[in-house]
């Protein structure tokens, strides 16, 4: 028979025991409250890494980008002059360092896409650029208008303007001057809206519709105050200009001139021109003259026959 003292001291043991027990659980629970804390925050820190990196990287990229776009600005700028231009020529047209634009012609002539003339140090278009103008489709098309052009200009006296589509507008890629001694056109080079010219509405009429939607869920700009922006008025143009086969642009970009343009199609029925006649809205009026349609549309059939096209020219 145990006594008092010796149940006493199991009762402190047990005591002991369960406070010891208590203990260890409040351990274990301060532990596995503080690794979830250490992981959040090494999970943060990574995510937090993972976004820097992703930002750099972005901005890299947009770097990258820019530096694409303004190659391409310097190669246009001397493509399209006409002339040989100098490093400061170029800064000046495209509103950029001499600095960055003599890296990226040093670039340009180093890959043959331009040259430098030894004696002026002005930049000219070098033998790839050259090259690849040859292997270019609308090469084709502006070889086949020239006659087509001509004929077109001697019939009415106006400009005559051959015209293809980029994603920006119609771009013009050749034109013949007309028999006015005040002459009035555009240069090859230039880029015209879609919904203000009438190459460009001709371009866009016969475009796939997803090119279509495109163009016209952007905002559209007004020229002047004949610019019609209104999206329903466009489309519902547009589909005018697919059934009587030609477009006009009254004083839409210009104030006093007009435009007059018809569809050019190839081989395969898809409309890859606009054939147009440009002049004052007093000698080229607003109501198309019969016999200013079609002389027009007969050259552009004319044209596109040129390029075998098989089944819209009747």
């Amino acid at each position: 028979m145990r006594d008092g003292s010796g149940a006493g001291d199991e009762q402190a043991d047990s005591l002991r025991a369960d406070s010891l027990r208590a203990a260890s659980l409040r351990a274990d629970r301060l532990e596995a409250d503080r690794q979830p804390a250490e992981e959040r925050a090494g999970d943060e820190r990574a995510s937090s890494q993972q976004a820097s990196s992703k930002e750099a990287s972005n901005e890299r990229a947009g770097a990258g980008v820019r530096s694409v776009h303004l190659a391409l600005d310097v190669l246009e700028a001397i493509a399209l002059s006409g002339d040989e231009l100098g490093v400061t020529q170029i800064a000046d047209r495209l509103a950029v360092t001499k600095g960055a634009v003599h890296r990226h012609l040093h670039t340009l002539v180093e890959r043959g896409y331009l040259t430098r003339n030894p004696t002026t140090a002005r930049y000219a278009l070098g033998p790839k650029s050259r090259l690849l103008a040859r292997f270019s489709p609308q090469t084709d098309l502006v070889q086949a208008a020239d006659a087509p052009m001509r004929a077109l200009r001697d019939r009415l006296g106006h400009t005559a303007v051959l015209s293809a589509m980029t994603p920006r507008g119609a771009l013009v890629l050749a034109t013949v001057a007309g028999a006015s001694t005040i002459e009035i056109g555009v240069r090859p080079g230039s880029e015209l809206p879609f919904h203000a010219s009438a190459q460009g509405k001709v371009l866009l009429a016969f475009a796939p519709p997803p090119v279509k939607e495109r163009v016209l869920a952007r905002p559209l700009e007004a020229f002047t105050a004949r610019t019609v922006v209104d999206r329903a008025r466009v489309e519902a143009e547009l589909a005018r200009i697919v059934q009587q086969g030609y477009a006009t642009a009254p004083e839409e970009v210009v104030v006093g001139i007009n435009v007059m343009a018809a569809p050019v199609f190839d081989a395969r029925d898809g409309c890859i021109g606009a054939l147009a006649v440009v002049g004052s809205i007093r000698v080229l009026p607003e109501e198309p003259n019969p016999d200013t349609v079609t002389s027009l549309q007969g050259y552009a059939r004319q044209l596109s026959r040129r390029l075998a096209q098989p089944r819209r020219v009747p």
